[in-house]
């Protein structure tokens, strides 16, 4: 099974190229998804965040309310770093057993993990390809606005606490412009599902995933 890291920075498109994987077959994980679960009630990640940044980012329910942790950590690196220290190897260790378990069951060729974070957390390496999605920073912004209903700085400050994006285009395998029409999305996703078939072919052959 090829492993494939799907990323880029926020408010570029990697939702929507993911559900095109989805759509050609591939097996796709959504780090953010995990991520979530790590932090509920009771586990070893709610408590250690809680520990640090206090009752005051919780609900009612006692749930994480990841709106106001939101707002800590892109106010302050340090914040950021202690989150994403905590929660990437974790989840980490949750792929690797998802990936262990699927290339035993053998059902799927393609496995894509969608990760914002993917190199900023140095795992690149871990990975057989990367797929950056990316568009110009103007639409970027637009769209984060218009998705958070944010202010224009807040937004810039969200995109600005990631990697800039050409770093980003400089470590990608294959690369998905979101900027234009979503058939503009959808033809360059198939062009690189096409590819990763290919290296799907070229590493394994007619061996078992």
């Amino acid at each position: 099974m090829l492993v494939v890291a799907l990323t880029g920075g926020i408010a570029t498109g990697k939702s929507v190229a993911a559900e095109l994987f989805r759509d050609f077959g591939c097996y796709v994980q959504h780090a953010d998804k995990i991520a979530h679960r790590l932090m509920e009630p009771g586990r070893p990640a709610w408590e250690k965040i809680v520990d640090h940044f206090g009752t005051s980012i919780l609900n009612k329910d006692r749930t994480i309310n990841r709106s106001s942790l939101g707002a800590l950590i892109f106010a302050d690196e340090k914040e950021r770093h202690f989150l994403n220290a905590l929660l990437h190897p974790l989840v980490m260790e949750k792929k690797k057993e998802l990936i262990c378990r699927l290339r035993k069951e053998g059902q799927y060729r393609i496995f894509v993990s969608e990760a914002a974070l993917t190199l900023e957390a140095g795992f690149a390496s871990f990975y057989d390809k990367i797929v950056v999605v990316h568009c110009p920073p103007e639409v970027q912004i637009k769209r984060l606005m218009e998705r958070d209903s944010i202010s224009r700085q807040q937004a810039q400050k969200k995109i600005w606490a990631q990697m800039a994006p050409e770093e980003k285009i400089k470590q990608a395998d294959y690369l998905i412009d979101s900027s234009g029409s979503l058939a503009h999305t959808v033809e360059q996703t198939e062009r690189v599902f096409r590819n990763l078939m290919l290296d799907y072919e070229l590493k394994y052959g007619k061996k078992k995933q």
